[in-house]
């Protein structure tokens, strides 16, 4: 009884996670395709960033809940990391886990940990700026600004190559992640091939397109 409540709490709590990361995909995918506009279209990506910046909803309801999801989704990998490190016999110190998973899989809480980190650079680049921009020092609204604030991040070379490491990272964690998720939520079957597809592609397409985004303005600006 006992161990069939502690497997299903690990299963409740791997189905969480699974649950929380696919919601940070959501808001990586519109982060995505905002940023890439401005490969394009300076006047629109102003457009959508003063959208984005100013909306109550998204500023006052939207950001928090995805702070929230931020946190869960990482606490709740540092729980189940040292869950499976403790419920492994002392014998598997000895197992060769190369031979039998990958990378990514057997260093998720090491990408994690690298993608966490950047996200930190992130905040303090971007959403401490902003906050700094209109609460504290109560600058008058400028709806052509943020552009050239994007713009100017990626002048420097160490921070562009910085973007690039973490955004290959992301992209490891991205694949074994979908894995992991889809297994999670019960997609372990001929729906989930497929689904296995479009996430992989997506774990390729969206990591590798914000490199591109950070090399184009730091080669072209």
């Amino acid at each position: 009884m006992a161990k069939s409540a502690i497997l299903k709490s690990s299963i409740a709590k791997k189905v969480a996670m699974a649950l929380s990361g696919l919601f940070l995909i959501s808001f990586l995918s519109l982060h995505f395709f905002i940023n890439f506009v401005s490969v394009f279209s300076e006047n629109s990506f102003n457009a959508m960033s003063h959208f984005m910046g100013y909306n109550p909803l998204i500023q006052f309801v939207m950001q928090p809940v995805l702070v929230a999801g931020v946190v869960f989704h990482f606490v709740m990998g540092f729980v189940l990391e040292l869950k499976n490190r403790n419920a492994r016999p002392v014998a598997y110190v000895k197992f060769d886990g190369a031979a039998n998973s990958s990378w990514a899989s057997r260093n998720m809480i090491i990408s994690g940990l690298v993608v966490l980190a950047f996200l930190g650079l992130h905040m303090y680049d971007f959403w401490f700026h902003e906050m700094l921009y209109k609460y504290v020092e109560v600058n008058s609204i400028d709806e052509t600004r943020y552009y050239h604030e994007l713009v100017a991040k990626f002048e420097s070379p160490v921070r562009t190559g910085l973007y690039c490491v973490a955004f290959i990272l992301l992209a490891l964690h991205l694949w074994h992640g979908f894995t992991s998720s889809l297994q999670s939520v019960g997609f372990d079957n001929k729906i989930g091939k497929s689904l296995h597809k479009i996430c992989y592609a997506f774990a390729i397409i969206v990591p590798f397109g914000f490199i591109f985004i950070a090399l184009f303005h730091h080669f072209n600006n």
